[in-house]
């Protein structure tokens, strides 16, 4: 891992034809991926340029309190003279700029591949692997002219590799899964519907099956919620559409589209009157850059995510994971709390090295990170403990457990500190410690309708759900000065009891352990107050509406 850093960080060189490699550029070959072709010349590509701006404010710069649009747009936004520079340079290689956005600091760019290839020197092939099937990909570093040069400090959308990852948890059978009216008692949500509130969800795949969303308001006795479909670059296809691809395809979509429908229905179920927005973008680096632009637009008082893959994998380039948490700055100085799972792989978030890892984004210190618990019956009383079903690994028959460590990418947050957890890798940096929350992702799982059948889900997939609509709920009740901010610093703080707030606002979980394999397997443990598996465990809305006001 710390060559593949190395490599992606290493500063920018002239090329011999007066370009620059762009620094964190540098992308390893997709794992067990084959060649098969170089990428046609006249096939249409566009990309997503990141430009520089100011430095972004962190959340106690901000003092917990959330910037307005037009706060953000004066002090962070892109400068007009970059955009047209650089839109002036690209036009000479007949690129076409599709837009410019300075609050985002963004611009999609439009050519051929011959056209790309000319500015930016990707060499861009076809490639074909088991996971993916066939995709283009980059072969090699991205440069831009000299002339640019710490203007841009990102290209995304030359690869299509996936980068997001999800898989629908296996809940043991012969359990019943809980309503929504029993998760609201549970985690003893406040009163009301979260009406006036905006709730956004995160899609990478799949699907939306609105006669599902019907019939599971019906069955449950809830207001439907309004709810708008919006493809970022992703084709969304109700029933009759998916049930009529081939089988393979079929199977794949409806695999994503049950998560979809969970993450819907897991928020209409807890905040049916707010307004929900579906975002669906491609799973590559590109479909998130630009939907979380779409989504600092909009700016919604929560942002659900459920997809996501480990920090350090390879499929990231250092670049595009930069821009993304760049993104992600500006969404928490807006105030939108994006409440990201924490992985159901364990410590080990599906990487095969024997080490331990968190998951990205949830590592990002500008993300509320999401844990899992699960609730079983221990010496005759139910408890709800940290989620590991066995293997610990998420398996075709059944297993998983919350994600959960210390991350090696991004430093620990200032609200973080003082809190003695290290990495299980031997790191001596101080990184980012995930979870900060929890909530049910295990047995007994999550009531859903999913085909016009009942249907049950669970994994961190869920859990992230139900922090964004418990959220929105507190939200809603709030005194109008004390709305609309980033959610994850705040916990930390200390209250006026001398108590940090997430130990007042939270019931704390002190039994399990997320290793990715039976013990002695790399993992984290549960303990008293805060730990790397719960954070500080599950939420207590009442109390949380309480502290906040």
């Amino acid at each position: 891992m710390a060559a593949r850093a190395k490599a992606g960080t290493r500063t920018a060189v002239r090329a011999a034809t007066g370009a620059v490699v762009v620094s964190g550029s540098t992308r390893p070959p997709t794992a067990g991926a084959k060649r098969l072709r170089d990428e046609n010349p006249r096939q249409h590509v566009e990309i997503t340029l990141t430009l520089r701006g100011p430095k972004l404010p962190d959340a106690e710069r901000l003092g917990g309190r959330a910037l307005s649009r037009a706060e953000f747009r004066a002090r962070y936004s892109a400068s007009k003279g970059d955009a047209d520079k650089v839109s002036r340079v690209l036009r000479k290689f007949r690129l076409k700029i599709e837009k410019v956005s300075l609050e985002t600091r963004s611009m999609r760019v439009s050519g051929t591949v011959a056209q790309m290839e000319k500015a930016f020197q990707p060499r861009l092939g076809v490639y074909w692997s088991e996971d993916q099937g066939q995709f283009r990909d980059r072969e090699d570093d991205y440069k831009i002219p000299a002339s640019l040069k710490k203007i841009v400090t990102a290209l995304i959308g030359f690869g299509q590799r996936r980068v997001m990852w999800r898989s629908r948890a296996r809940i043991g059978a012969g359990l019943t899964p809980l309503s929504p009216s029993a998760l609201e008692t549970l985690y003893q949500f406040p009163p009301g519907q979260a009406a006036g509130q905006k709730i956004a969800i995160a899609e990478f795949g799949g699907g939306y099956f609105a006669g599902d969303l019907a019939l599971y308001c019906k069955t449950f006795g809830r207001k439907r919620p309004k709810v708008k479909i919006v493809s970022i670059n992703w084709p969304v296809r109700n029933r009759k559409q998916i049930e009529q691809l081939p089988r393979d395809d079929r199977k794949d979509a409806l695999d994503d589209t049950g998560e979809v429908m969970m993450d819907v229905e897991v928020v209409a179920g807890l905040a049916p009157a707010a307004d929900l927005s579906v975002y669906f973008a491609n799973f590559d680096q590109k479909g998130w850059i630009d939907l979380l632009n779409r989504v600092i637009k909009d700016r919604p008082v929560a942002l659900s995510v459920s997809w996501g893959s480990a920090e350090d994998s390879s499929d990231w380039s250092p670049a595009a994971r930069a821009a993304i948490n760049v993104r992600l700055q500006a969404a928490a100085a807006l105030g939108i709390t994006i409440c990201g799972a924490s992985g159901d792989d364990g410590a080990g978030d599906e990487e095969t090295d024997g080490a331990a890892h968190v998951d990205f984004p949830s590592s990002s210190p500008f993300v509320l990170a999401v844990g899992g618990t699960m609730i079983t019956r221990l010496a005759g009383e139910v408890t709800e403990q940290v989620w590991w079903e066995t293997p610990g690994r998420r398996m075709k028959s059944g297993g998983g457990a919350t994600g959960g460590g210390v991350s090696e990418i991004f430093r620990r947050p200032v609200w973080q500190r003082g809190i003695d957890i290290d990495s299980l890798n031997g790191s001596r940096r101080r990184g980012r410690i995930v979870p900060d929350i929890a909530a049910l992702a295990g047995p007994p799982g999550y009531a859903m309708i999913f085909r016009g059948k009942p249907d049950y889900g669970g994994g961190t997939s869920a859990s992230a759900p139900l922090l964004a609509a418990l959220i929105a709920r507190v939200n809603a009740l709030l005194p109008p000065e004390k709305r609309q901010r980033f959610l994850a610093p705040l916990l930390y703080r200390k209250s006026p009891l001398g108590r940090p707030m997430g130990d007042l606002v939270c019931y704390d979980i002190t039994i399990g352990h997320n290793a990715s394999r039976p013990k002695p397997g790399v993992g984290y443990e549960a303990r008293r107050g805060f730990d790397a598996v719960s954070g500080w465990g599950v939420p207590i809305g009442s109390a949380l509406l309480l502290a906040l006001s």
